[in-house]
């Protein structure tokens, strides 16, 4: 959720960076609206209740005296009336407010780029160099037969695969190798739930706004979601709980299969494994303390292409401009790999940090001396593991068709 009192100390700033995230205006003005009439109606319900009890004091002293309160009641009455509309008031423009600010994205941070689309991100590395063939690399989809399509789309429609053979193995291997870099890097492994309750999404950020790119359980006992990303129960782990100082900051690392819907890419990525609406991921999530975030951030990303690098895939670090970055992101730096059968780099990794959005829907707060402080979240994929294995694919092909497998991935295999 969107720090509201920043709509008071720079509306034009906030508004700024806000429509540059592609937020409707008229949703903004509408909270401004929205924001300024519960603030008045607070006021008006303050100045009531402040006159109820200074009547309530004078009734008092009358009675104690002996003097007549019958009018002085009556007038406490209708004013106890007036209260109890004016309650009803706030408490409806509050459900307003929060309703509205549900579905406002993150602000961005100072050093986002405004831009439109991912065309107008900003690279600000590369990593490794290409490697060159001295024949014409294939496409993943057209190498070996380790990837089932036809039998995953039989099995449940288009955009599932079947991971066959060597390729379920190599699968498995980088699954463990992800898990083991990131431990070695401080990150605790933690196995979660892959279906959660609504409540669990909003505080992450995907209800209400993102419903339709989720997978819901039609069960008329459950109310639960398919989780699209570990992201999700990984952070709400402390949905509603205040941390002491020095358990900060908690890293976790986590794989799972995320679930997505995908609805707005028809006619994207049609062939092959690149997009698809079951896939593994192993994710790195991160609460920290404000003063800390950045550090973290910047920990996170080296944790990610250091991952990459020790693959010997070739990548390079795009710093998201604000059209491009996710509802829940002030910040997001994707890591991209080197494709050879595409000829480009697609994005393999996506971490970003949150600032204290996520933890104002989720509650998540830390004891900092007498105060309770809102935390930062952070996370970042560690990585996409379907995509990770097609890069390797790509990557290590050799002029027959055979695939070299990484040397630091051969003990796990």
């Amino acid at each position: 959720m969107i720090n509201l009192k920043l709509i008071e100390t720079n509306f034009d700033e906030f508004n700024r960076k806000l429509i540059a995230k592609k937020t409707n205006p008229q949703v903004l003005e509408n909270l401004l609206k929205t924001y300024n009439e519960l603030k008045s109606q607070k006021q008006a319900l303050e100045e009531l209740q402040s006159v109820q009890n200074a009547k309530s004091k004078e009734v008092g002293i009358k009675a104690r005296n002996g003097e007549d309160i019958t009018s002085l009641k009556a007038s406490l009455e209708e004013n106890k009336v007036r209260i109890q509309t004016s309650e009803a008031v706030v408490k409806e423009l509050e459900k307003n407010l929060d309703e509205i600010a549900s579905c406002v994205p993150n602000i961005i941070d100072d050093d986002v780029p405004f831009g439109a689309d991912e065309n107008e991100n900003i690279e600000l590395c590369k990593v490794l160099e290409p490697p060159v063939f001295d024949f014409s690399p294939k496409n993943h989809y057209e190498l070996t037969n380790w990837l089932d399509f036809e039998r995953g789309a039989k099995l449940s429609g288009s955009r599932f695969t079947v991971i066959r053979g060597l390729g379920a193995k190599l699968n498995k291997a980088l699954v463990n190798y992800m898990i083991d870099f990131n431990q070695s890097r401080g990150f605790e492994l933690v196995n979660v739930p892959f279906l959660v309750r609504p409540e669990i999404l909003y505080g992450t950020g995907q209800l209400p706004k993102f419903a339709d790119d989720l997978y819901k359980i039609d069960d008329d006992e459950l109310d639960l979601y398919l989780i699209p990303t570990s992201e999700v129960p990984v952070t709400n782990l402390f949905n509603d709980e205040i941390l002491n100082l020095d358990e900060l900051p908690l890293k976790f690392t986590c794989y799972s299969h995320c679930f997505r819907k995908e609805a707005g890419s028809a006619g994207r990525d049609t062939r092959g494994m690149i997009r698809q609406h079951q896939f593994e991921k192993v994710e790195l999530v991160s609460i920290t303390k404000a003063n800390e975030s950045d550090e973290v951030f910047k920990q996170m990303v080296s944790c990610a292409s250091d991952l990459l690098t020790s693959l010997g895939l070739a990548h390079r670090h795009m710093l998201l401009c604000s059209g491009d970055l996710g509802f829940s992101a002030a910040k997001t730096i994707d890591l991209e790999v080197w494709l050879p059968g595409q000829g480009k780099y697609r994005e393999i990794s996506s971490i970003s940090n949150c600032r204290d959005f996520q933890a104002r829907r989720a509650k998540i707060r830390y004891k900092d001396g007498k105060k309770n402080t809102l935390a930062h979240t952070l996370n970042g994929s560690s990585l996409a593991v379907g995509r990770t294995l097609i890069a390797i694919m790509e990557t290590y092909q050799k002029a027959d068709g055979s695939i070299e497998i990484p040397k630091v991935l051969e003990k796990y295999m």
